[in-house]
């Protein structure tokens, strides 16, 4: 039997889960063993607001670890890796992608139109915080941060200090916690993250056999989406300091599969909203965002870019998946 490959990945419960589920999958393809490898990234050491971290937080170490040759591949939530490609590395997979929309988990089983005004609502991205301001429900939205179970403590817990809290429901659901799960969110209420519920298998370039091997576990639609969306951040990365959001989903059309993105640039206390939305073919994904990109800009994006002033050209505020 060939050796085991070396899977790295994040040691939360959320990272440990998703990487086992790619794990399994890959050995159910293949018939080749895999062992996972924890890796303690930058953002599990920092209490600070996820926000204010920087980009690639969570996924240098990893990818220090890939180049160095101490694992074989890697594991990503996809919203935490940077635009920029990494030099030497390749993403050889994007399995199927989780449900991407947000998820609201609230005490007495509320809706968040059933959330009264003042209620304490806390989430760990300021692109949602952003858009929490923006729906005008006089709700009191504060930042978190913590692993899914200590959100969720939070607001379930009998002494509990928050009312609700807004997660990534592709996080429950990999974790078996949508049970908990109060409403799922609808994207004209909150618009998910580029790449939200998303996972990027990552390897070294050079390592033809297993960017070959990997390759089984690709699913076309969703790296087609995910391409879109990140496109249109990329497009908008130098200088962004405000919550950016994009959601790409594929159909059927007239002429064939079609993708469809909507994209937004929020302002932080959400009394600036741009949302703008195009079409076109999956082979197309990137220049669908790229173009949405340019029209957000034109209509004023760049007048809400850069208007927080806390972080420096050329972040991104998405938080981790959890």
């Amino acid at each position: 039997m060939s050796s085991p490959l070396r899977l790295g990945t994040r040691g939360s419960a959320l990272a440990m889960a998703q990487s086992g589920h790619v794990a399994e999958a890959l050995t159910a393809a293949t018939g080749r063993p895999v062992e996972l490898v924890e890796v303690v990234t930058a953002g599990d050491r920092s209490s600070a607001p996820v926000h204010r971290l920087g980009v690639g937080v969570f996924v240098s170490a990893l990818r220090d670890a890939l180049t160095a040759g101490t694992i074989d591949f890697a594991v990503h939530s996809y919203k935490d890796l940077p635009t920029a490609a990494a030099a030497g590395l390749h993403i050889a997979a994007v399995p199927p992608r989780q449900d991407p929309r947000d998820a609201l988990v609230a005490k007495g089983g509320r809706t968040l139109a059933e959330l009264p005004p003042g209620a304490v609502v806390g989430t760990g991205a300021l692109r949602r915080i952003a858009q929490l301001h923006a729906l005008g429900l006089q709700l009191e939205v504060t930042p978190i941060r913590g692993n899914v179970d200590t959100r969720l403590r939070r607001v379930l817990d009998p002494d509990a200090d928050l009312d609700a809290i807004v997660l990534a429901r592709a996080g429950l659901a990999r974790l078996g916690r949508t049970d908990e799960i109060t409403e799922t969110l609808d994207p004209m209420l909150m618009l998910p993250a580029p790449a939200q519920g998303a996972l990027a298998v990552e390897c070294r370039a050079d390592d033809t056999n297993l960017v070959e091997l990997l390759a089984v576990l690709d699913h076309a639609p969703s790296r087609a989406a995910v391409v879109a969306e990140r496109a249109l951040m990329a497009t908008l990365e130098a200088g962004c300091s405000a919550p950016v959001a994009a959601y790409a989903e594929l159909a059927e059309g007239d002429a064939g599969e079609e993708i469809y993105l909507r994209g937004a640039v929020i302002s932080p206390d959400g009394t600036r909203d741009l949302r703008l939305s195009r079409t076109g073919t999956p082979a197309d994904a990137a220049e669908i965002g790229k173009a949405l990109a340019a029209e957000l800009l034109d209509l004023g994006a760049d007048s809400i870019l850069g208007h927080d002033g806390s972080t420096g050209p050329g972040t991104q505020q998405f938080g981790s998946t959890e």
